[in-house]
């Protein structure tokens, strides 16, 4: 502006037709200059009207510097943060930026145009991988299995649209324009982007885009540091799917666990190397507040979100190892490279979100699949697995579909001990001596003798030197159980046809499980009579439900073995009992919870391995008494109910590979409350025997044998004996 000024004032000395010749200029120089800009008109048409303003409730708008007009053009907005423009740049590098820009959107405009005609006809945002990426999952389990419309996660953050939990399509067009934001900067523009920017946030919708649509990688290179960080810390080259063997004394964690193991080059490289590996765990996002039963209801009922940890595998593998004593088997997994990073750059995605989380439905073993679905959408893990997803259940899985390789069992801490004790008490046996009970407890205590699977740092792993037990989950038998028997109970015969959900009790097949393992969910049994009348006119209805069980369940851990904790056990079903009250009584349905609390003792001579190695498993022989109580109600039973107190005892012997057998005595003592009736009894001993024989035919199908008697004179029948077979599903 000075300099226009001096010029004026020159001619203002010179002759007139200076003057005529500089006013043009002068007036210019004021239109053009900064300060008039505040007082001069602004055009009509470059006016915006309030309804593009860009509001609060759409700030992925705001955030984007390349947006949809209404006309499908892009729209190039010079006043973003990420164009960097030097206003205080000559007039000549001005104009250089101007043509760069406009080529830069026409560029855009061209590309954009390009891809979303493609992706009009390749129908991509019906594509099963771009749904799975929205996390968009489709139910196919069952007869009235149903494409799903909208996306299972109802985070904003989640989304580049306000409506992108319901229109696939949007989402995807959104992510084009971002993408060709990205593309229309100039070439001499630093390609940096925003750690929120779409780029950043959704990588691997970014690099299947690309990949699908056939985009040049060279031209989305964005700077996103902490993505960047994030991946540089992880340094993701191989996966594993871990697994950790049930444990009854944590009922959250009575069905097993999955995670999955993230190894470096170094780790995948040295199995060992655990310090160079990350732990991927899905876990419940639980208020250790809560009881017992508040936090399973909520757990089971999505009351609570699920939560992804990434910790360092050797910190997640010692509360396996240590503090739960479990054995864990790791199984590489077989997946590309590429693959690996897309399920990480997924992952990062996802990790932060807040899902509902479904204990039996989706847990850490679904989300494993649900990952795996992302890069193998063909095979359709997910909906491979029934409604209720056990991990192991998932693990058998993975085998089946050829997507597992190499195979690592790590014993826990006990596991070793146990090991040491049965070379002790071999030797032992070879003197003719045997083990004193200090003997024993100074092998089994983890103070006096901390042995471990881990180095005494904790960031490695120690050479394997005791064999692997029967406990790999590949070796066991299918969850799901169904059989068909014949039997008599009393003087009539009947037609027993049942089906169980889950999981193992223990005179099933073993292989597969830890020792002595029973836990059993949702199993119904009905029973079809022959007849429905005698001359008492106490046989029993033609068909009834003999049994519900909702949960039952019991841990052993034998005070004479290297294992730590309680023997223990519970039930919660609806079965049938006989009321011995009464003269003459039959059975009746009622409800009945129970709990069991007592010892138990392992015998025999270990099971031996052709390698040499030591085993760490416990004698296969059992015996165990408890203490017991329960409640039973019900409208067949006298006063509608009746408490219980008393003892189990029994024993477990395995016979062969394929032959079990186990007996047990139960001592009840029954108490309705007082009765005036001069033959009703108020309280009573009940006592019962059963006695179970299993033959395994193969890994799916079994002969079982079930026999038991009543030591009640007052009841209508005291003897019931069936023959089952099963089938294993």
């Amino acid at each position: 502006m000075s300099n226009i000024s001096n010029a004026f004032t020159h001619c203002h000395t010179s002759q007139p037709i200076c003057q005529r010749t500089y006013l043009p200029l002068v007036i210019a120089g004021l239109l053009f200059s900064t300060q008039s800009h505040a007082i001069l008109p602004t055009p009509l048409s470059l006016v915006t009207t309030g309804e593009l303003a860009p509001t609060n409730a759409d700030t992925t708008t705001v955030k984007r510097s390349i947006t949809r007009a209404t006309d499908n053009s892009i729209l190039i907005n010079n006043n973003s943060a990420d164009n960097n423009i030097n206003h205080k740049t000559s007039n000549s590098a001005g104009k250089q930026m101007v043509n760069s820009n406009t080529s830069g959107n026409a560029n855009a405009e061209q590309l954009l145009t390009t891809w979303r005609q493609q992706v009009q006809t390749d129908n991509l945002a019906e594509h099963t991988t771009w749904r799975r990426l929205l996390y968009i999952i489709d139910d196919k389990k069952g007869l009235f299995a149903k494409k799903n419309t909208k996306s299972e996660v109802d985070d904003a953050e989640f989304f580049l649209t306000p409506n992108g939990q319901q229109d696939a399509a949007a989402e995807l067009d959104a992510l084009l324009v971002a993408m060709a934001e990205q593309v229309a900067l100039p070439a001499d523009t630093a390609r940096t982007v925003a750690n929120d920017s779409a780029l950043c946030r959704f990588p691997a919708r970014v690099q299947w885009l690309a990949e699908t649509l056939s985009i040049d990688k060279a031209e989305l290179q964005v700077a996103c540091p902490e993505l960047d960080d994030w991946m540089a810390t992880i340094a993701p080259k191989q996966l594993s799917v871990m697994f950790a063997q049930e444990y009854l004394d944590n009922p959250i964690s009575a069905f097993g666990h999955t995670l999955l193991r993230i190894d470096s080059a170094a780790s995948a490289k040295d199995f060992t190397q655990i310090h160079h590996a990350y732990a991927l765990n899905d876990t419940v996002d639980g208020d250790n507040k809560d009881n017992f039963a508040l936090f399973a209801i909520k757990a089971m009922s999505g009351r609570y979100d699920n939560l992804i940890e990434i910790d360092p595998y050797p910190k997640k593998l010692a509360d396996y190892l240590k503090n739960d004593e479990r054995d864990t088997w790791t199984y590489q997994l077989d997946l590309t490279p590429a693959e690996v990073q897309q399920i990480m750059l997924h992952v990062w995605e996802t990790k932060d979100l807040s899902i509902p989380y479904y204990f039996a439905t989706d847990n850490c073993a679904s989300e494993i699949l649900r990952l795996i679905d992302v890069v193998r959408p063909n095979q359709q893990l997910l909906s491979q697995l029934p409604y209720v997803v056990i991990p192991s259940d998932v693990v058998n899985l993975l085998n089946r579909e050829k997507l597992l390789t190499n195979t690592r069992y790590t014993p826990a801490d006990d596991t070793i001990r146990q090991a040491q004790l049965n070379t002790a008490q071999k030797q032992a046996r070879l003197g003719y001596q045997s083990l004193s009970e200090d003997d024993i407890n100074n092998i089994a205590s983890p103070i006096i003798n901390p042995v471990s699977s881990l180095s005494k740092n904790g960031q490695t792993l120690l050479p394997l030197t005791i064999s692997a037990p029967d406990n790999n989950p590949l070796d066991r038998h299918p969850m799901q159980r169904a059989h068909v028997g014949i039997g008599q109970r009393g003087d009539n015969s009947y037609i027993d046809v049942g089906l169980r959900a889950g999981l193992h009790d223990t005179l099933d097949r073993p292989a597969g499980f830890g020792q002595f393992f029973n836990l059993e969910g949702l199993a119904a049994t009905l029973r079809f009579y022959d007849n429905d009348e005698d001359s008492n006119g106490n046989a029993p209805k033609s068909t009834v439900l003999q049994n519900f069980t909702l949960i039952r369940g019991r841990s052993f851990n034998p005070v004479n073995s290297a294992k730590k904790g309680k023997t223990w056990g519970a039930s919660i079903e609806a079965t049938r009992v006989n009321d011995g009250s009464q003269q003459d009584g039959t059975d009746h349905l009622v409800g009945s919870t129970t709990l069991e609390y007592g010892k138990s003792w392992a015998f025999g001579a270990p099971r031996t391995d052709t390698s040499g190695l030591i085993s760490g498993e416990m004698p296969p022989q059992l015996c165990y008494a408890f203490g017991t109580g329960a409640v039973q109600g019900g409208r067949g039973l006298n006063r509608g109910y009746r408490v219980g107190a008393g003892v189990n005892a029994g024993c477990h012997y395995q016979i062969n590979n394929q032959l079990r057998a186990q007996a047990e005595l139960q001592l009840p003592y029954w108490y309705h409350g007082s009765s005036d009736a001069p033959d009703v009894r108020g309280h009573y001993w009940q006592p019962i025997t059963t006695l179970g024989l299993h033959y395994d035919i193969d890994k799916k199908q079994a002969l079982r044998l079930d026999a038991s008697y009543e030591w009640q004179d007052r009841i209508n029948a005291n003897d019931d004996i069936k023959l089952a077979y099963m089938r294993y599903f």
